[in-house]
Formats: structure tokens, C-alpha cells, sequence
């Protein structure tokens, strides 16, 4: 699907690594460089054509985010990505309205972008971080987050998409029941914003984090959208250019209007344009349309290694383009380095995910993270590579 668009797969390779980063189509590096050659400004600053032409696409790209999500475009933040936005979240917001012995609600397959942050303002003002079981496919439960709610539970932060597992929570019933609760809801939406609908309003989310890199968009861009209400009452981390009215020698100042008050000094202006491109381009091509190839690519996949009898594989069940597997016997990053003798790119290793151990008995796994630009010759290749993997240290040695 759409393979045509991608410089990088017009070599001879199979890129299985989609949930570290994705390919960027032509049109997205076009756009980056249309700013680049022929309208380069900083933006809200200048009154001249090139200033104003990069102004109505930098500010133009808050609509195309809201749009894509349903939210406000004023709800939405343009941050450096994924990690930034959590961090927003902890230290701009929680570390204001928590106290010592408040509870926020983990879990053990979460990336450390939603589990360090937490750690640190545990340190800093004496949160508890209460971490909930996963079931027996090393899934999510709404029933198993209810059983580990108190009445001084006050957050629930997790992974739509987990990016080992790649279980896909119940967010929508998760956000019905932080909201009966009045539980705040956290959401890393890292892997599921560029791979199936999210809809940030139908979910009663109250923060939904993403970064661009991982949709078609560029890197050291991505997004926080927070309701307005929580944003209002939210510190800026960075103080600077552009999100203050005024500031004076008494000290008094003022910020601006949310949600320019989060965004100081020059932003990555090529980026977000970038990123608004990546968004229109994924909405042509539909978020139910990639959903339902890469479950289809996923369903091929786990037919044809069936057969493999050395095979383990640790999330047959979950219902996302990311297979986590690993040959007996065999080193993660061994089997990563056998299959890119075949010019097989996936990852191996923790993937940040260093909790998740606990859960599965294992530190490191290889991760197919497949894409809507996959295809069921990609996957073939794969299977005939993992197939013949009993000269796999011949080739890697």
C-alpha cells in the first residue's frame, strides 16, 4: 500500500521497524523543504510574505492535529515529542495538583517515557506508583485497574498501544471510568495515533501524548493535547520568546493565550509543517484502512511461523501491527543482526520497556512493528529467513 511513496523502499529491503520510527513519504520531505527553499522565517515575528506564508501553515497545522484526534485545535501543543509531552504532563501539571501520598496507576509494560517521569516526582514529593497486573497474554484489563483503585487513586497513565506487546487497551471504557471516578486519565498514544483511530473527546481522555516521527512525519516534533481546563492551570517547563505578553523590572509578567505559553523560544517550524503533511497523507489513506492491513499482515505472519518449532512468540494475542518473538536459544540482537544479512531491519532488545521482564520472564525480544507500506512478501522473507536460522551463527560470527 502506497510503497511507491517511500524513497527508502525503492532499495532492496524490508523495514519491520515501524514502532522505533516509520519511512518518510516524498511528499513530507517535500513540503519540509518548500519551507527550507522557499519561505524561510521564524514564526510570529515578522510582518513580510515569507513570514506570513510560514505562519498560516505553521498555525494551520493545529487544525489538521484536531481534526485527526477530535479535539480543539487550541488543546493542542506542538512539543518535541512523545517524551517531552509525558513530561509536560508530570512535572507542568501533576507535580502541581498531587500530594505525598497520592496514587498513580502503572503498569509493567509501559515505555520509560510513562514510567520515569513518575519515578522522579515520587522522589520529589512522595507519590505512590502502584503498578497493575497484566493477564495471562500480558494484556490490560479494565478489571484488573478497578482492583487496584483506592480512594487515593488519582491518575491512571498508560499506553493506548504497548510497544513490546502491542496490546491495544480499552481506552474508551478506561475514560468512562476515570471519569465516573474523577481519576485523571494519561494517555501515550506513541503507537496507536499513527495506526488506528483515537478519538481524545470520545475517550474522556484528559492528556494524549504523540510524537510525528512515528506517523510519516519528521522527527523532534510531536504533540500534547490536554483539555483546556487542566492546560489553564498547567506551568510552562520552558520560559522565553514568544509566550509572554510582557515582563517588567518588578518582575511581574504575563503569558500568553494557551497554548503559545507552552511553546517559547523558535519552534522546529520545518517539522511541524512536516508533521501536518504526515497527518493529511495518513487521513487520505485512512486510520481504519492501515489498522486493518496491519492486522492482516499480522495474521499472515503468525500462520506461517507456526511451523517454526523454535519459535517463541509472546503476544500471539494482541490485536496491533507488533510481533515480539524470540528464537530459542538465541541472543535478541544475534537474531537482529542474522536477519539483516537478508536486509531485514527489526529491533531487538528491551525497547525501553525495561519493567515488562517482570512480566514475561525475559529482558530482550526481537520486534517485527509492521506499517501500512508492508506486504505479504515482506513477511514471507521474514519466514524463510527465520526458517533457515539454523546457520544463523555462521552467518552472524
Amino acid at each position: 500500500m502506497n510503497r511507491e511513496d517511500f524513497p527508502m523502499l525503492q532499495k532492496d529491503i524490508i523495514y519491520f521497524d515501524n514502532g522505533a520510527t516509520t519511512l518518510k513519504p516524498k511528499c513530507v520531505i517535500d513540503k519540509m523543504n518548500e519551507y527550507y527553499l522557499h519561505h524561510t522565517s521564524n514564526i510570529h515575528r515578522g510582518d513580510y510574505d515569507a513570514a506570513i506564508q510560514t505562519n498560516e501553515l505553521y498555525d494551520g497545522v493545529r487544525n489538521i492535529i484536531a481534526q485527526f484526534i477530535h479535539a480543539n485545535p487550541e488543546e493542542c501543543i506542538y512539543t518535541s515529542g512523545a517524551t517531552m509531552s509525558l513530561n509536560m504532563v508530570v512535572f507542568g501539571y501533576m507535580k502541581k495538583h498531587l500530594k505525598k501520598g497520592d496514587e498513580v496507576l502503572l503498569n509493567k509494560a509501559e515505555h520509560a517515557s510513562n514510567v520515569l517521569p513518575w519515578i522522579r516526582l515520587s522522589e520529589e514529593i512522595g507519590i505512590v506508583i502502584k503498578y497493575v497486573p497484566l493477564d495471562e497474554n500480558y494484556c490490560l484489563t479494565l478489571d484488573n485497574i478497578q482492583k487496584c483503585v483506592t480512594d487515593r487513586t488519582k491518575v491512571i497513565s498508560l499506553a493506548h498501544v504497548t510497544n513490546v506487546i502491542g496490546d491495544v487497551r480499552d481506552v474508551e471504557a478506561i475514560g468512562n471510568y476515570c471519569l465516573e471516578q474523577h481519576i485523571l486519565f494519561c494517555v501515550d498514544g506513541a503507537q496507536s495515533v499513527p495506526h488506528l483511530p483515537v478519538d481524545f473527546q470520545k475517550c474522556h481522555m484528559d492528556f494524549l501524548s504523540f510524537s510525528g516521527h512515528k506517523m510519516c512525519g519528521p522527527t523532534g516534533v510531536g504533540v500534547l493535547v490536554a483539555r483546556k481546563e487542566l492546560l489553564e492551570e498547567m506551568d510552562p517547563l520552558c520560559y522565553g520568546g514568544g509566550m509572554n505578553s510582557f515582563f517588567e523590572e518588578d518582575n511581574s509578567y504575563e503569558l500568553k493565550e494557551i497554548p503559545i505559553r507552552f511553546e517559547a523560544g523558535t519552534p522546529p517550524i520545518a517539522e511541524v509543517i512536516g508533521l501536518g503533511e504526515a497527518i493529511q497523507y495518513l487521513m487520505n489513506i485512512g486510520m481504519e484502512n492501515i489498522h486493518k492491513h496491519e492486522m492482516e499482515l499480522k495474521k499472515y505472519l503468525l500462520e506461517k511461523v507456526s511451523s517454526i518449532p523454535n519459535l517463541v512468540v509472546y503476544n500471539q494475542n494482541s490485536d496491533s501491527g507488533i510481533f515480539s518473538f524470540n528464537i530459542d536459544g538465541v541472543f535478541a540482537q544475534d537474531t537482529s543482526i542474522y536477519l539483516n544479512h537478508y536486509h531485514i531491519y527489526v529491533r531487538a532488545g528491551n525497547h525501553c520497556a525495561k519493567l515488562l521482564k517482570d512480566e514475561i520472564g525475559i529482558k530482550n525480544t526481537v520486534r517485527v512493528s509492521m506499517y501500512f507500506y508492508n506486504t505479504l512478501e515482506d513477511v514471507d522473507r521474514l519466514v524463510d529467513a527465520l526458517k533457515n536460522s539454523d546457520n544463523l551463527y555462521q552467518i552472524v560470527l
